[in-house]
C-alpha cells in the first residue's frame, strides 16, 4: 500500500500544506479546493509578442507571459488554478517554454525561440511570470517559482494591479 496510505497521513504528520499539496498532486489525488488536470488548463504558445502585446494593450491589461517547462508540478499548478481560466476570461496570456526551439518575434519584431528569450531574460525558475506594457517593458514585479497555494491569486492580482496602473 506505500508509505502513506491517504491524504490525512500528510496532513497529521510533520508535512506542512504545501508539502501536502505538492505530493497529492504528484500521487494523483484529488487536493481539496484546487482546479484540475483537464484537456482545458492550457495556455497559448507565443508566437509574436508585438501582436500578442497590442491585443492586451488594446484591453487595458499588461501581457502576461509564463515561462513554463516541460514536466514543472507548479507550473501545472498556476496554470491548472489561475492562469488558464483567467485566460479563457478574456486576460491575456501566453506561454513560452524553457528549451523550446519554437519559433516566436520578440518585441523588435526579430526571429528568435522561446528558449532563446528565456535566456535574455535571465529566467532561471519556473513557473516565472512576467507582465509587459508598452514597447516591451516589464511594468511589475515578476513572479518567480512556487508561492504558497492561497496567495498566488492575490499576489497575481496585486501585480495585474500594478501593471495597469503604469499602462
Amino acid at each position: 500500500m506505500g508509505l502513506f496510505h491517504s491524504p490525512s497521513a500528510f496532513r497529521t504528520g510533520l508535512w506542512g500544506r504545501r508539502q501536502w499539496l505538492v505530493a497529492a498532486g504528484l500521487a494523483g489525488w484529488q487536493v481539496p479546493g484546487r482546479a484540475q488536470s483537464g484537456a482545458g488548463a492550457v495556455l497559448p504558445a507565443s508566437r509574436s509578442l508585438p501582436d500578442e502585446l497590442a491585443g492586451a494593450l488594446q484591453k487595458g491589461q499588461p501581457l502576461i507571459v509564463m515561462a513554463s517547462l516541460a514536466g514543472c508540478v507548479f507550473c501545472r499548478q498556476a496554470r491548472e488554478s489561475h492562469l488558464s481560466p483567467m485566460h479563457k476570461a478574456g486576460s491575456s496570456i501566453v506561454q513560452i517554454d524553457l528549451r523550446s526551439q519554437q519559433p516566436v518575434l520578440n518585441f523588435a519584431g526579430q526571429s528568435t525561440t522561446h528558449d532563446q528569450l528565456t535566456r535574455l531574460w535571465k529566467i532561471s525558475i519556473t513557473p516565472t511570470l512576467l507582465f509587459f506594457g508598452p514597447g516591451g517593458k516589464e511594468v511589475a514585479e515578476r513572479m518567480e517559482g512556487a508561492y504558497q497555494p492561497d496567495f498566488y491569486g492575490p499576489y497575481l492580482e496585486e501585480r495585474l494591479a500594478k501593471g495597469r496602473k503604469l499602462l
